[in-house]
Protein backbone atom coordinates (compact mmCIF):
# COMPACT_ATOMS: atom_id res chain seq x y z
CA UNK A 1 0.00 0.00 0.00
CA UNK A 2 1.07 3.55 -0.60
CA UNK A 3 0.12 6.80 1.05
CA UNK A 4 0.94 10.41 0.39
CA UNK A 5 0.56 12.07 3.79
CA UNK A 6 0.32 15.84 4.06
CA UNK A 7 0.26 17.89 7.24
CA UNK A 8 -2.65 20.30 6.79
CA UNK A 9 -4.27 23.25 8.48
CA UNK A 10 -7.58 22.01 7.07
CA UNK A 11 -8.85 19.66 4.37
CA UNK A 12 -12.16 18.55 2.89
CA UNK A 13 -13.52 16.20 0.26
CA UNK A 14 -16.67 16.73 -1.79
CA UNK A 15 -18.67 14.39 -4.03
CA UNK A 16 -21.05 15.92 -6.57
CA UNK A 17 -20.56 19.34 -4.97
CA UNK A 18 -21.49 18.13 -1.47
CA UNK A 19 -18.84 18.10 1.27
CA UNK A 20 -18.79 14.56 2.66
CA UNK A 21 -15.87 14.96 5.06
CA UNK A 22 -13.76 17.77 6.51
CA UNK A 23 -11.07 18.19 9.16
CA UNK A 24 -9.21 20.97 10.87
CA UNK A 25 -5.50 20.71 11.65
CA UNK A 26 -4.09 17.24 11.07
CA UNK A 27 -3.21 14.91 8.22
CA UNK A 28 -4.58 14.29 4.75
CA UNK A 29 -3.72 10.74 3.64
CA UNK A 30 -4.16 9.78 0.00
CA UNK A 31 -4.11 5.96 -0.01
CA UNK A 32 -3.59 3.45 -2.82
CA UNK A 33 -3.84 -0.35 -2.67
CA UNK A 34 -1.75 -2.72 -4.79
CA UNK A 35 -2.84 -6.14 -5.99
CA UNK A 36 -0.23 -7.87 -3.82
CA UNK A 37 -1.22 -6.05 -0.62
CA UNK A 38 -2.89 -7.79 2.33
CA UNK A 39 -4.34 -6.98 5.75
CA UNK A 40 -0.87 -6.74 7.26
CA UNK A 41 -0.02 -3.94 4.80
CA UNK A 42 -3.21 -2.12 5.80
CA UNK A 43 -2.43 -2.40 9.53
CA UNK A 44 1.21 -1.38 9.15
CA UNK A 45 0.41 1.63 6.97
CA UNK A 46 -2.34 2.84 9.31
CA UNK A 47 -0.03 2.47 12.30
CA UNK A 48 2.67 4.47 10.57
CA UNK A 49 0.27 7.25 9.54
CA UNK A 50 -1.16 7.51 13.06
CA UNK A 51 2.25 7.60 14.77
CA UNK A 52 4.29 9.58 12.22
CA UNK A 53 6.06 12.33 14.17
CA UNK A 54 5.70 15.36 11.89
CA UNK A 55 4.04 17.86 14.23
CA UNK A 56 6.06 20.43 16.15
CA UNK A 57 6.66 20.10 19.86
CA UNK A 58 7.16 23.00 22.29
CA UNK A 59 10.72 23.45 21.01
CA UNK A 60 9.60 23.72 17.37
CA UNK A 61 10.98 20.28 16.46
CA UNK A 62 8.83 17.83 14.44
CA UNK A 63 8.52 15.36 17.29
CA UNK A 64 4.79 14.73 17.83
CA UNK A 65 2.28 12.45 16.12
CA UNK A 66 -1.16 13.57 14.95
CA UNK A 67 -2.60 11.99 18.12
CA UNK A 68 -0.15 13.81 20.37
CA UNK A 69 -0.86 17.08 18.55
CA UNK A 70 -4.63 16.68 18.93
CA UNK A 71 -5.15 16.62 15.16
CA UNK A 72 -7.50 14.78 12.84
CA UNK A 73 -7.01 12.56 9.78
CA UNK A 74 -8.82 12.78 6.45
CA UNK A 75 -8.24 9.65 4.37
CA UNK A 76 -9.00 9.51 0.65
CA UNK A 77 -8.73 6.35 -1.45
CA UNK A 78 -6.69 6.96 -4.60
CA UNK A 79 -5.88 4.03 -6.86
CA UNK A 80 -3.85 6.31 -9.14
CA UNK A 81 -1.03 6.15 -6.58
CA UNK A 82 -0.35 2.72 -8.09
CA UNK A 83 0.22 4.26 -11.54
CA UNK A 84 3.44 3.15 -13.25
CA UNK A 85 4.94 5.60 -15.75
CA UNK A 86 8.28 3.91 -16.38
CA UNK A 87 7.23 3.21 -19.98
CA UNK A 88 5.45 5.74 -22.13
CA UNK A 89 3.42 8.69 -20.99
CA UNK A 90 0.18 7.01 -19.98
CA UNK A 91 0.22 5.43 -16.52
CA UNK A 92 -0.39 1.71 -16.24
CA UNK A 93 -2.57 0.68 -13.34
CA UNK A 94 -1.84 -3.04 -13.66
CA UNK A 95 -0.33 -3.08 -10.15
CA UNK A 96 -3.48 -1.64 -8.54
CA UNK A 97 -5.80 -3.93 -6.60
CA UNK A 98 -9.13 -4.82 -8.17
CA UNK A 99 -12.00 -2.75 -6.72
CA UNK A 100 -13.22 -5.46 -4.31
CA UNK A 101 -9.78 -6.12 -2.83
CA UNK A 102 -9.01 -2.40 -2.78
CA UNK A 103 -12.20 -1.58 -0.89
CA UNK A 104 -11.65 -4.41 1.62
CA UNK A 105 -8.06 -3.38 2.38
CA UNK A 106 -8.90 0.32 2.44
CA UNK A 107 -11.64 -0.49 5.00
CA UNK A 108 -9.06 -2.43 7.06
CA UNK A 109 -6.73 0.59 6.88
CA UNK A 110 -9.53 2.89 8.15
CA UNK A 111 -10.50 0.47 10.92
CA UNK A 112 -6.91 0.38 12.18
CA UNK A 113 -6.64 4.18 12.03
CA UNK A 114 -9.80 4.43 14.11
CA UNK A 115 -8.35 2.22 16.86
CA UNK A 116 -6.47 5.27 18.13
CA UNK A 117 -7.83 8.38 19.78
CA UNK A 118 -7.67 10.58 16.68
CA UNK A 119 -10.84 11.49 14.76
CA UNK A 120 -10.78 9.94 11.26
CA UNK A 121 -12.89 11.15 8.34
CA UNK A 122 -12.87 9.68 4.85
CA UNK A 123 -14.13 10.23 1.34
CA UNK A 124 -16.18 7.78 -0.73
CA UNK A 125 -14.51 4.75 -2.24
CA UNK A 126 -14.65 4.70 -6.09
CA UNK A 127 -16.23 8.16 -6.27
CA UNK A 128 -14.97 11.17 -8.20
CA UNK A 129 -13.92 13.49 -5.40
CA UNK A 130 -12.85 17.11 -5.14
CA UNK A 131 -10.18 17.35 -2.45
CA UNK A 132 -9.28 20.73 -0.99
CA UNK A 133 -6.49 21.34 1.48
CA UNK A 134 -4.30 24.00 3.00
CA UNK A 135 -0.81 22.58 3.50
CA UNK A 136 0.94 23.23 6.79
CA UNK A 137 4.64 23.70 6.15
CA UNK A 138 4.32 22.21 3.60
CA UNK A 139 5.14 18.80 5.02
CA UNK A 140 4.53 15.87 2.64
CA UNK A 141 5.67 12.29 3.25
CA UNK A 142 5.50 9.28 0.91
CA UNK A 143 4.92 5.91 2.59
CA UNK A 144 5.05 2.53 0.84
CA UNK A 145 4.66 -0.79 2.65
CA UNK A 146 6.82 -2.50 0.02
CA UNK A 147 9.72 -0.34 1.16
CA UNK A 148 11.03 -0.90 4.66
CA UNK A 149 9.55 1.20 7.44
Amino acid sequence: MRAVVQRVRRASVAVDGEIVAAIGPGLLALVGVAGDDDEDDARRLAGKVRTLRIFRDEGGVMNRSVEEAGGEILSVSQFTLMGDVRRGRRPSYAAAADPEQGERLYAAFLATLREGSVRVADGRFRAMMDVELVNDGPVTILLDTKRAF
